[in-house]
């Protein structure tokens, strides 16, 4: 599955899942990732999870042209510390509308320890063809 994503790219995030109104990405934790405590940065936890909500809305089949969207609102509760192995992040829409749509996430240790949780809604932005 290729990740068209510059910036998720340059994270390590890898896109594992993708279905109409699911997403899944994994990312292992480097030094980089870390904030001066040694715990995973929560701008990078923000990130993955929006992108985790962001995607599963998304989806588009083969052959078609992506889907674009942007970020409306993201509630999010950091409920643990994560220090190295890789992260899972998994996005399920929850809504559809014409164009908004109601999606949560959750980012999960790779041993299933619960790191936090998301919910928002985004806006639909139309088909772009990507080269």
């Amino acid at each position: 599955m290729h990740l068209h994503n510059p910036f998720l790219q340059s994270q390590g995030v890898e896109l594992v899942h993708w279905a109409p109104g699911e997403a899944e990405f994994h990312m292992p934790i480097e030094a980089r990732h870390l904030n001066r405590q040694g715990m995973l940065h929560g701008g990078l936890i923000a990130t993955l999870l929006d992108a985790a909500c962001g995607y599963a809305g998304l989806h588009a089949g083969e052959g078609e042209e992506e889907l674009h969207g942007v970020t409306v609102m993201l509630n999010i509760a950091y409920l643990n510390a994560a220090r190295s192995g890789t992260v899972i992040a998994r996005g399920r829409v929850n809504r559809q509308g014409r164009s908004l749509y109601f999606a949560e996430a959750s980012l999960s240790s790779a041993h299933g320890e619960l790191l936090a949780t998301a919910q928002g809604s985004f806006k639909q932005g139309g088909r772009r063809h990507v080269a």
